[in-house]
């Protein structure tokens, strides 16, 4: 966790880059991205060093070369180590002048991110707000992993509470129930086709180093885990570099997050590739046919962007491979052909696993539209017995624009550190979600269909023309009240009637 001195030291340089005139929070984090790319080069650059020093051998490779840039500026006065020190002027200056232009030429860094700086631009419009943010990184234990995670992740969450750019940007917490759902296992290879800022990618990682610490230990898994494990897809250049810097400041070193149209470009060489899919991909979008990728219209004939992801899920993923995906409500109850044909392949050609419904609120807010979890396995050959559903009331906080925290940190998420009551429970059902998720072929399989959780036969889903919205299937237990003394009823109508009474005067003064 990050102290609040560093909070506020963030939220310090965020004012000063609003009053400096960069009011677009993706323009703030890609200039903060670009200097801590620059101090992780000064970084390589200074272990070559030492390890030259230590064996008495030349270096073996140099980040910054030896000589003079084009404009006659020693490469060595573009390290961080060297122009931190720079008045803010110079440091102005030789950033603008020589720093930037090499970022935009550097191809020795062999790793994604670097392919991303191609067309990296600087535009911190002042020497003493540069002089700022430098001052403030060179602050930050960046040594430590899990402190320069959180700082980034932190800057991540003013993109989502700045309104306009949020949609980029899932819940963390609700990444995490995905992936502690799904259980990521060390030889997966995992696949983000909309990754935006790497947030499930990363969560993944996270979740391996904790639960499979042998992943580096092992020098088979720790290659496969730095190069082979994660791919991202996105069709903007921003969040490519923002979601590359995410998973390396969570300690990945080179993941492969390049530039696709998930949805346009076919999926020769990307077919069957991947065990595991995680995403949140955009909705309520269409495509023209002529623009969308033949292999998906083979899968579904539509334009709807949220069922095409869903084709392309089941195009991405090997058999046996495991998805855990966010869609719309329209996804599981929409009429048409397109809907019916897609719903239709995940019961009975593939193992639909679970539907979770989640409360409308959970992506205010920027997006009030009420969404789901789909969990399921690709097998080509069936495999639905039963359906598991759960029907989330709360998942730690308020569903109104403000999302503020219902409860104590230690008792957020769906792996709380402290245990939930009951009472807690009614504000946070995330870790609910996971006991009962593992118990879903065998106690989850009796529960009523008026319980929060129950499964659903697949007879019963194929009867209801493959609708899997929840509602659908649950049953509601209706209050009853004629066993109460006819006073009593009388008593409560009286009540209920002064209160409506009382709402109405209210109102009727509001309105004057």
């Amino acid at each position: 966790m990050i102290t609040g001195n560093i909070r506020n030291q963030i939220d310090a340089i965020w004012d000063a880059f609003w009053s400096g005139g960069i009011s677009n929070p993706l323009e703030v984090i890609e200039q903060i991205t670009y200097l801590l790319f620059l101090k992780r080069l000064d970084d390589l650059h200074t272990l070559e060093e030492n390890k030259s020093i230590r064996l008495k051998k030349p270096m073996e490779r140099r980040v910054f070369p030896e000589g003079n840039d084009p404009k006659g500026r020693a490469y060595e006065h573009c390290r961080w180590s060297r122009f931190k020190h720079f008045a803010p002027a110079e440091m102005f200056a030789v950033v603008n002048d020589h720093v930037f232009p090499f970022l935009r030429t550097l191809g020795g860094d062999d790793s994604t991110y670097a392919h991303h700086m191609k067309d990296a631009r600087f535009t911190i419009p002042t020497p003493a707000l540069l002089a700022k943010v430098v001052d403030m990184i060179e602050q930050v234990p960046m040594e430590d992993r899990d402190t320069k995670g959180d700082l980034y992740e932190y800057m991540l969450g003013k993109i989502a509470t700045a309104g306009q750019n949020g949609q980029f940007r899932t819940p963390r917490h609700i990444i995490r129930l995905m992936v502690e759902m799904v259980a990521a296992q060390p030889t997966d290879v995992i696949c983000d086709p909309a990754c935006g800022t790497a947030g499930f990618l990363m969560t993944a990682g996270e979740y391996l180093r904790e639960h499979h610490p042998e992943i580096l230990r092992d020098a088979k898994l720790k290659e496969h885990f730095h190069h082979h494990l994660f791919h991202g897809f996105d069709f903007d250049n921003t969040m490519l570099r923002i979601g590359s810097m995410n998973m390396l400041l969570h300690g990945v070193e080179n993941p492969d997050i390049r530039y696709r149209d998930s949805l346009a470009q076919d999926h020769a060489g990307e077919e069957e590739k991947y065990t595991l899919v995680l995403a949140n991909p955009p909705f309520a979008g269409s495509l023209d046919y002529e623009n969308c990728a033949k292999d998906l219209q083979q899968i579904v004939k539509t334009k709807k962007t949220e069922l095409l992801f869903l084709a392309l899920f089941l195009r991405l993923l090997k058999p046996g491979g495991r998805a855990a995906v966010i869609v719309p409500d329209g996804v599981l109850f929409g009429s048409s052909n397109a809907h019916k044909t897609l719903r239709k392949i995940l019961v009975e050609g593939q193992k639909l696993d679970a539907v979770i419904s989640l409360p409308g609120g959970v992506f205010k807010p920027y997006a009030g539209v009420s969404t789901a979890i789909l969990l399921f396995t690709k097998t080509n050959s069936g495999g639905t017995d039963h359906v598991w559903f759960y029907d989330v009331d709360a998942d730690g906080m308020s569903l109104d624009d403000k999302r503020t925290e219902l409860l104590p940190p230690e008792k957020l998420g769906p792996v709380p550190r402290t245990a939930l009551t009951a009472d807690d429970h009614a504000k946070n059902n995330l870790p609910d979600i996971l006991a009962r998720w593992t118990q879903r072929d065998r106690a989850e399989r009796q529960n009523p269909r008026t319980a929060q959780s129950f499964c659903v036969p697949k007879a019963d889903l194929a009867a209801q023309g493959y609708d899997l919205s929840l509602n659908r299937y649950k049953e509601v237990v209706h209050a009853e009240v004629a066993h109460r003394p006819p006073g009593e009823i009388l008593k409560s109508l009286s009540a209920l009637e002064k209160e409506i009474t009382t709402g109405m005067k209210e109102l009727e003064d509001m309105l004057r």
